[in-house]
Order: structure tokens, then sequence, then C-alpha cells
């Protein structure tokens, strides 16, 4: 369990985190959203002992990572898939590792047949794409297989079945019971990946919530019905302080959830021909939320020789 309390951090006048407070469960996969600039990094950094907090704690199964001997046993993190020595190959930054924690030399091959990399175990780290430093990055996560994984982006640069791959292997680390803690940029990926989700802007929380309650909470989630019996139903709902619009002979109701209406109109007696939940992806709540904690914002149309 990661434990964030009244967190924050000031670089000189700048206060990039702002008293923020969460908690991270064993069993489910937990991303972290936020916009560029929200603080997301610089909390990730904190909680693993890389930046002092200028007030409040970051506890990791109750102690400061600074506490924990032989870390890695506990907690497995990968913050930037570049962290290694080019020189050094596959096998050999993940044995200086693991000697370094008191892991097997044996677990070494493990991981490197977990992440796909066993065929290129003796290259240098130099001469590895993008996905395949990242591929090694999560290797070095699940050496001392630890109870606790923190990932920053762990999806980039790796191609369709690597994504795929990721986020099986995540889901898969939930599902046995550890803390799995995710930072992504990838909408429609943590839609996929996430159970609940911890999104701030400008270094506060915003929104603490599994991923299907954020994506409800949105104005532009909906009620959609078709019924040869319009005005009866119309009135009807708005008994119940639903608000319904008529459009393309069918109507948009909010206000109400999906079972209300369906409910009152079976009391009415009213023919339902479609009742639909109509609710926006991911990425469209998560810019309904953030919005106003955008710090760089692009125009959303571009103008030429203006």
């Amino acid at each position: 369990m990661i434990e964030v309390a009244n967190l924050s951090k000031r670089f000189g006048s700048t206060l990039a985190v702002d008293g923020l407070s969460f908690t991270v469960q064993p069993g489910r996969v937990t991303g972290f959203l936020g916009p560029n600039g929200s603080g997301k990094s610089t909390t990730m950094r904190m909680i693993l002992g890389l930046d002092h907090p200028t007030r409040g704690s970051a506890t990791i199964n109750g102690r400061e990572y600074g506490a924990i001997r032989r870390p890695m046993h506990q907690v497995g993190s990968l913050l930037d898939a570049k962290a290694m020595h080019g020189g050094r190959s596959a096998y050999h930054h993940l044995l200086c590792v693991a000697q370094s924690n008191g892991i097997p030399r044996r677990r070494v091959g493990e991981v490197l047949e977990l992440v796909g990399l066993s065929s290129v175990a003796r290259k240098r780290a130099r001469g590895f794409s993008l996905g395949m430093g990242q591929r090694l990055g999560i290797a070095t996560a699940l050496l001392g297989d630890p109870e606790v994984l923190m990932f920053d982006e762990p999806v980039n640069g790796l191609d369709p079945e690597g994504i795929l791959w990721i986020r099986t292997l995540l889901r898969s680390l939930a599902a046995e019971g550890r803390t799995v803690f995710v930072s992504s940029h990838l909408m429609s990926e943590m839609a996929l990946t996430a159970d609940h989700l911890v999104v701030i802007g400008r270094g506060r929380l915003i929104a603490d919530c599994s991923t299907a309650e954020l994506v409800a909470s949105s104005s532009q989630s909906y009620v959609h019905v078709k019924t040869p019996d319009v005005d009866k139903l119309i009135e009807a709902l708005a008994t119940v302080g639903a608000d319904v619009v008529e459009a393309d002979q069918s109507l948009r109701v909010t206000g109400v959830g999906s079972a209300t209406v369906g409910e009152v109109a079976a009391r009415e007696g009213v023919v339902l021909h479609e009742l639909t939940l109509r609710q926006p992806s991911l990425e469209a709540a998560f810019m309904e939320l953030t919005r106003d904690t955008v710090e760089f914002g692009g125009a959303s149309t571009l103008q030429i020789g203006a």
C-alpha cells in the first residue's frame, strides 16, 4: 500500500505539489493522471525518496522508502527507461542491480524471459530501441518480486503487441494482490487497464475514484431513449427531476440514471424501443475534469499567415 498524506513540494517560488493526499490500495491497478506540469512525476519521486517533500509524508507499507532495507524486495519502480549504463548488456545490468539488493542470480534469467528479452540478453543496452529499453526497465522493477510496483509511462515506445503485454502484466500483478501504481497520458490505455484513478491538476487532488465513476460523473453522460409514447414519458420523467431533450425521434435524459428511466416507464406503462446509457470516453471525461488546470494549452486551430 502507498499512502500520501498532505504532501507538498516547492521549488523556489513554484508549488509543484500542494497538500496532496491519497491511498493506493493493493489488488487493483491505480492510474495516476494529470495534465503536463500537474506534479505527477514529482509526487512519484517523493514516494521513492528521490525528492524530499516540503511538507507532508509518503510511505510504502507504513514506512518511508529510505527506511526500507533492501527496498527492491518490497518496491519495484520504473521512472526513466534510460536510467541504465549503456555499455552493459541487459543481463549484466540486471545482475548488477540484483547483487546490490541480495537478489539471486537465477532471478535475472527469469525476468528477462518474462519481458521477452532473453534473445538479446547479452547485447549492450545502448543499442536498444525505446521499447526494448522500457522492457528492460520493467524487468528491473520486477527483479525483487516486490509487493508494490510503480511505473511512469510504461508503454512509451512499445508496439501494439507490447502494449497488450504490459496491460496484461499489470492486471495480473494486481490480481495477485500487489499494489500497482501507473502514471500515463494514454487515456485509451488507462481505460482498459486501470480499476481506480487518482487525478491531479496543478499539484492538487481533483478526483480519487473508480474509472467507471469518473466517466459516469461527466456532464456528457446521458440516457438515450426511444419510445412511441414520447409525451407521456417526458411528463413522467419530470416528476423525478429528470432533464429531457427531444431530438431525432429520441430522448436525451440527464439528471437520473438508466434504471430510474426504466422504472418510470414500467410504472407508467410506457413502451420502450431503446434504453441506453451513453457515456464519453475516459479521455473526454478527463479533459472536462482538468480543463481549468491545464498549464500548457495549445490553440484549437492553426492560422497560417496571420
